[in-house]
C-alpha cells in the first residue's frame, strides 16, 4: 500500500513553490518584489509565473506605473485549494511512523 500522496507538479519545483509561498502570505505582489525576494532571473521568474498561471493558480495583472511596465500576480482561490494540498501530501512523507 502506498501511503505517499501524490505531489503536485506544477509546485514542486522550486521557484514555483517560492512564488507560491510568497502569496499566500502576501496574497499579491509585484514583479520587482518576487524577483528579489527568490533571486530569480527576469526570465525564469516569467517563465514560472506564466506556468502558474496556465495553472490557474495566480491571475497576473500588467499595467503601467510611471510610465514602466508593472506585473502584480495574485493568487487565487484554487492556487490556495493546491498550495494546502501539497503541504498535506508533503506531510505524508515526514509522518510516516518507522516499524518497529
Amino acid at each position: 500500500m502506498n501511503q505517499f500522496r501524490d505531489l503536485d507538479p506544477v509546485l514542486h519545483s522550486q521557484l514555483r513553490l517560492a512564488i507560491i509561498s510568497l502569496l499566500m502570505r502576501e496574497k499579491e505582489s509585484d514583479f520587482s518584489i518576487l524577483k528579489d525576494r527568490t533571486k530569480a532571473t527576469a526570465g525564469n521568474l516569467s517563465v514560472q509565473i506564466n506556468k502558474l498561471r496556465e495553472a490557474g493558480y495566480i491571475d497576473v495583472v500588467k499595467d503601467f506605473k510611471d510610465n514602466y511596465p508593472h506585473t502584480i500576480c495574485k493568487i487565487t482561490v484554487s492556487g490556495s485549494k493546491a498550495f494546502e494540498q501539497y503541504v498535506k501530501s508533503l506531510q505524508s512523507y515526514v509522518s510516516l511512523k518507522p516499524k518497529a
